[in-house]
């Protein structure tokens, strides 16, 4: 009994130690973003602020167009999120429960894409774009967020698939059940975890994407929250304290979407555990 309070008390040690790196940043995020550039720059870098700065978010609230650049990406990352999970969950439906020819060589191209890297398609996609008029306006970047988002949520989602029982589905088809029927009434509802999982790795890639958003936007309107903090750099001088606060403002809708779909990530995990 001795030696099992020792490992329980060792694990709580190993498991405060996790939690406290995992949420230093966060509170580094915080305290920087309430101080002045003397402050971070001096003898106070890790402490509380002496002077607290809330005039910080007063200041990227109120002004340089956070708000526009906030909306746009909350449109951006929504939109994604919706069509890709919409694309996925019927592709990758295609791909795992049905019998066709090429099924194989379209999941091998999907897997492809996940593949390559970003930066090499930026040049191609940038003509491409221009040449179709596309560049500078929400098509032109929504096109590259969804298509960068299918092939890994694809990924996901068949694997996810594959686990679940045929007899779901035979038993429903011998009800006089259609595909569409089956897939929208039977097996959505169980996919949830999984489309969950993907929705938030597709959500915040879309949320902290910078190359694509500074290289194919050219006006103000559609800019994105990690473009418009990035303008908040001046050319002599930069109130770092500002953009700690536009930084930790960018955050807070990842760790809201985190809180609200966590639940149906763990489900995923444990069911993948379980079925695997």
């Amino acid at each position: 009994m001795r030696l099992k309070n020792i490992k329980k008390k060792a694990l709580f040690v190993l498991l405060l130690l996790i939690a406290v790196v995992q949420l230093f940043p966060l509170y580094w995020l915080i305290t920087y973003s309430l101080k002045s550039n003397g402050e971070i720059f001096g003898d106070n870098v890790l402490g509380l602020p002496r002077d607290w700065r809330w005039i910080n978010y007063k200041t990227a609230l109120s002004g340089s167009g956070i708000i526009r650049y906030f909306l746009n990406s909350i449109f951006y990352s929504v939109v994604t999120v919706v069509v890709a999970g919409t694309i996925s969950a019927m592709a990758a439906y295609a791909i795992a429960r049905m019998k066709w020819k090429l099924k194989h060589f379209v999941y091998g191209i999907f897997t492809i894409g996940i593949m390559i890297p970003a930066q090499a398609a930026l040049l191609p996609l940038f003509q491409l774009l221009d040449k179709l008029g596309l560049k500078g306006g929400y098509l032109g970047l929504l096109i590259p967020y969804i298509s960068f988002a299918i092939p890994m949520a694809i990924l996901i989602l068949t694997g996810f698939y594959k686990s679940i029982p045929k007899e779901l589905e035979e038993a429903a088809y011998i009800d006089g059940c259609g595909i569409f029927r089956c897939f929208s009434t039977i097996m959505l509802p169980i996919i949830k975890p999984a489309l969950a999982t993907a929705s938030i790795f597709t959500f915040l890639g879309t949320w902290n994407e910078l190359m694509f958003a500074n290289t194919l936007v050219d006006s103000q309107k559609y800019r994105t929250l990690p473009v418009g903090i990035m303008s908040f750099s001046g050319q002599y001088s930069t109130d770092w304290g500002l953009i700690g606060a536009a930084m930790f403002l960018a955050t807070l809708p990842t760790i809201l979407i985190y809180f609200i779909l966590s639940n149906q990530i763990q489900e995923s995990l444990v069911a993948g555990a379980v079925k695997g």
